[in-house]
C-alpha cells in the first residue's frame, strides 16, 4: 500500500524515519542517558527518588553480582517477578547491561503459569518480590531456575521507611503469604556484594536478545516473543519521533501506574522517558485510586500512560478533578480500545487530548499512534509510526482498497525475530517480514487506521491478551467438565471480560465451584465473570466448537 499518511497527515517535526541502529544496544543507550542526565531524577517511588548517577551505579552493582557471584553469561535468562518499585528498574538495566535476555514476569501468575514460562524460556536466575513467593516455591523444583534473588516493597526505600513498610506489609497488612525458598539472596545484599565486585563490560549487538516478552500471540499458549537490543532501540526512536515536537529533554515527569513488565509501559514509560532524561513516577498500587491521586497532587506531571480502564477510574475518583494539570502534555491510552466517552471526559477535565495508539508485544510495541496536534478523540489508531509500514490484506490475499476491511499486517524494525523455540508458530504470523496482527482493520484516505474486528478469537481484558485456548484448557481439569468454550463479552470498564459456556458432566457442578477453579489456576483478569450452563455446544461439521456462534 502507498504510505499516504507520510505526505497528508505526518505533523510538523515527525520523521519518516528513524535510525535503528543509532545505538548498539539498550546497554550503550542506558550508559550515554545515565551520564548525560547524571544529576537528575530518574525514578520515584513511594516518595523516594533515584537519580539516573545512582541508577546506574547500583545497575553495574547488580550486573557486577550476576557475573561473579551468579557466574551469569551473555544470553542467559533472568526473569523479573516485581511490581513497580525502585528494584524493577535497578534489576532491569543490571541485567541488560550484563548481556542477559530479561524475561518479565507477572507477578499475580498463578503457579502453573509461572512454571510454564520459567521453562520455555529457560531461566537460569529470577528476582521476585516476596509477596509472591510462594508462587515460586510451588513450582522451582521443576524448572530450571538455579539462583533466587528475593526482595520486600520497601528494601530501596531507606532503612527507616523501608522497615516501616516492611513490618507494615507483612504483620499488619499481611499480604506476604508463608513460604520457604532456601538458598536465596537479599536484593539488597546483591548490591552490597556486588559493589565490591568489577563489572565487566559486555559486547552487545544489535541482534542480541533484550527481553523475551511472553504472550498468547494471535493465537494458543503463551510464548516468548524475541525481542533484540535492535527491535527496542528503533521503537524508541519511533516513540521519541512521534511525540518530539511536544516533549522536551531533561523536563519531562511521567506517571508510570501500567506495571512495567507489560510491554507498554516498560517500552512507553520507562525506556522513552530515559532517552529523554525524564522522571518516571512508579506507582505501585493503582488499584488504590485515593492513593494514587494522593501521589499526582504532590508533583507537576507532564505525561501520564494507561489503559482505558486506568483513566475512567480516575475520572470517577473523587478529588481527582482537581489536581493540577497545567503541566500536563501527553496522554497516552493503548493496550486495549480507548473507549469515546473516556477520552471526550479526559479532554473536558485535563484540557489535554488522549492520543490513542496501537501496539503489539510482538512489535516492542509501537505501531501507530494519534498525531501529537490531533484536536480530539476521532476513533482511529492513528498514523503509523515513523520507518513502519502497514498493509491491509483480503482474506485472498489480495490488497485492499482504502475503506475495505481486512487483516492489518505490520512491517519495520520494531518487529521481533519470532517466538522463542517456536518455529511454527513464528512461521504462521511472521513471512517476508510482514507481522499478521490478527486483527481486522481499515485505513482511510488520510492514511489514518481504524480497528474494526479481530480475525482471531483473543479477548483483551483492561489491556491483557487472554487466549480462549487456555481458559478451555484450564477449564478440562474439572472432572465434572464434559466441553467448555470460552469468549470475550464487551463490558464498559474492562473493554471485554471473560464468559464461559460450560456442558457438565456431573450436574453437581456449581458456578461457585468453577469460579474457584479457575481461580486456583489463573490470574485474576483470565478468571470468567460469566458462566452459562447449556446442554450443548454449536459445532461445526468436523466438531469443532464454534465460539462465533456463541459471540
Amino acid at each position: 500500500m502507498e504510505k499516504v499518511w507520510l505526505e497528508k497527515s505526518y505533523p510538523p517535526g515527525v520523521p519518516f524515519e528513524i535510525d535503528a541502529d543509532r545505538y548498539k544496544s539498550l546497554a550503550d543507550m542506558f550508559f550515554k542517558y545515565c551520564d548525560e542526565y547524571s544529576g537528575k531524577t530518574a525514578f520515584i517511588n513511594m516518595d523516594v527518588s533515584l537519580s539516573y548517577q545512582q541508577l546506574a551505579q547500583q545497575a553495574k552493582s547488580f550486573s557486577a553480582y550476576l557475573q561473579n557471584e551468579l557466574g551469569l553469561k551473555k544470553g542467559d535468562k533472568l526473569a523479573i517477578m516485581v511490581p513497580n518499585t525502585l528494584q524493577y528498574p535497578i534489576a532491569l538495566f543490571g541485567a541488560l547491561i550484563a548481556g542477559l535476555t530479561v524475561v518479565n514476569v507477572n507477578p499475580l501468575y498463578t503457579a502453573r503459569e509461572l512454571k510454564h514460562q520459567l521453562n520455555d524460556s529457560g531461566t537460569k536466575a529470577i528476582v521476585i518480590i516476596e509477596n509472591f513467593a510462594n508462587t515460586l516455591e510451588q513450582v522451582i523444583k521443576e524448572t530450571p531456575v538455579e539462583h533466587v534473588i528475593l526482595t520486600a516493597l520497601g528494601d530501596r526505600l531507606g532503612t527507616i521507611k523501608g522497615t516501616v513498610v516492611n513490618c507494615v506489609v507483612r504483620y499488619i497488612k499481611k499480604i506476604v503469604p508463608a513460604f520457604h525458598l532456601p538458598n536465596t539472596i537479599a536484593f539488597n545484599q546483591v548490591l552490597a556484594k556486588g559493589n565490591a565486585e568489577q563489572f565487566k563490560p559486555v559486547d552487545i549487538i544489535g541482534d542480541d536478545l533484550a527481553f523475551l516478552q511472553y504472550t498468547g500471540g494471535t493465537t494458543g499458549v503463551s510464548k516468548g516473543a524475541m525481542l533484540t537490543h535492535r527491535n527496542m532501540v528503533a521503537n524508541l526512536e519511533q516513540a521519541k519521533g512521534v511525540l518530539k515536537p511536544t516533549l522536551i529533554k531533561g523536563e519531562e515527569f511521567v506517571v508510570t501506574a501500567l506495571p512495567l513488565y507489560h510491554i507498554f509501559a516498560l517500552t512507553a514509560n520507562c525506556l522513552t522517558f530515559l532517552t529523554l532524561g525524564g522522571t518516571n513516577l512508579l506507582i505501585t498500587n493503582p488499584r488504590d485510586m485515593p492513593g494514587f491521586i494522593k501521589d499526582l497532587k504532590k508533583y507537576k506531571f507532564t505525561a501520564i500512560t494507561g489503559v482505558n480502564t486506568l483513566f475512567n477510574g480516575l475520572l470517577n475518583t473523587p478529588g481527582f478533578k482537581d489536581l493540577d494539570f497545567s503541566h500536563l502534555k501527553v496522554s497516552l491510552g493503548g493496550g486495549m480500545a480507548v473507549q469515546k466517552a473516556v477520552a471526550d471526559s479526559w479532554q473536558q477535565v485535563t484540557k489535554t487530548r488522549m492520543l490513542e495508539g496501537y501496539g503489539l508485544t510482538e512489535c516492542a510495541p509501537l505501531v501507530t499512534l494519534s498525531p501529537y496536534n490531533q484536536p480530539g478523540y476521532n476513533g482511529t489508531i492513528g498514523l503509523p509510526a515513523p520507518s513502519t509500514d502497514i498493509r491491509i490484506v483480503a482474506e485472498n490475499g489480495d490488497l485492499c482498497a482504502v475503506g475495505e476491511p481486512g487483516e492489518m499486517q505490520v512491517q519495520g524494525p520494531q518487529v521481533m525475530k519470532g517466538y522463542y523455540h517456536r518455529e511454527e508458530a513464528t512461521n504462521e504470523i511472521l513471512q517476508d517480514g510482514w507481522l499478521a496482527t490478527g486483527d481486522i482493520a481499515t485505513m482511510d484516505e488520510a492514511g489514518y487506521f481504524k480497528i474494526v474486528d479481530r480475525k482471531k478469537d483473543m479477548i483483551i481484558v483492561s489491556g491483557f491478551n487472554v487466549f480462549p485456548n487456555e481458559i478451555e484448557d484450564v477449564v478440562m481439569l474439572n472432572s465434572k467438565v464434559v466441553e467448555v468454550a470460552a469468549i470475550g463479552v464487551p463490558h464498559d470498564v474492562c473493554g471485554e471480560m471473560v464468559k464461559i459456556f460450560v456442558v457438565k458432566k456431573d450436574d453437581s457442578l456449581s458456578e461457585k465451584e468453577l469460579i474457584k477453579h479457575c481461580k486456583d489456576n489463573l490470574t485474576n483478569y483470565k478468571v470468567p465473570k460469566l458462566i452459562e450452563f447449556r446442554d450443548d455446544l454449536p459445532k461445526s461439521n468436523v466438531g469443532k466448537i464454534l465460539r462465533r456462534e456463541l459471540r
